[in-house]
C-alpha cells in the first residue's frame, strides 16, 4: 500500500482530489475528496471511499442511499494531484439531489438550469434506504 499512497501528491489537509466517471460512458458522475484511508479502503474493498470536508470523516458511497459505485479502475494524473474513479453506479443515481450525475445544471441565457431530470427525490431515497435497513436487521 505504501506505493499506492506515496505516489499521491496530497494537499496540505492530506486531501487528494478525486474525479468519479461512469466506467461505459466516461460521463462525470461527481468530484469529492479522498485522504489516505479512502483511498486505501477503496483499493482495499473494491467500492468507493471518500473524505467529506465538511463532515471530516471518512465515508463509502452509497453507505446510506444503497448507491454504492464499484471501481474498476483508479489512474493517477501526471502532477500526482488528482485522481480518476471509472466506477459502475448502482442504481444510477451518483448525486444526493436523485440525479445521475452531480453535474446536472447547465449555464444557458446567463444563468444555472437544471438540464437533467430527478430520478428519485432526496428524501425518498434516504428514508427508503433507512427503512429498507431496518427491515434487514
Amino acid at each position: 500500500m505504501n506505493t499506492l499512497l506515496n505516489a499521491v501528491k496530497w494537499d496540505e489537509h492530506g486531501l487528494v482530489c478525486a474525479v468519479v466517471q461512469d466506467r461505459h460512458t466516461l460521463r462525470v458522475l461527481m468530484v469529492a475528496w479522498m485522504n489516505a484511508q479512502a483511498l486505501h479502503q477503496t483499493v482495499t474493498t473494491g467500492f468507493a471511499h471518500y473524505y467529506s470536508r465538511s463532515r471530516q470523516q471518512q465515508w463509502m458511497k452509497g453507505e446510506q442511499s444503497g448507491h454504492k459505485q464499484k471501481v474498476y479502475e483508479l489512474r493517477l494524473d501526471c502532477d500526482g494531484d488528482a485522481v480518476v474513479l471509472l466506477v459502475e453506479q448502482c442504481g444510477g443515481i451518483a448525486c444526493h439531489t436523485g440525479h445521475a450525475s452531480c453535474f446536472f445544471r447547465l449555464y444557458q441565457n446567463g444563468s444555472w438550469q437544471s438540464v437533467e431530470p430527478v430520478i428519485k427525490a432526496e428524501n425518498e431515497i434516504y428514508i427508503r434506504f433507512a427503512q429498507e435497513q431496518t427491515h434487514d436487521d
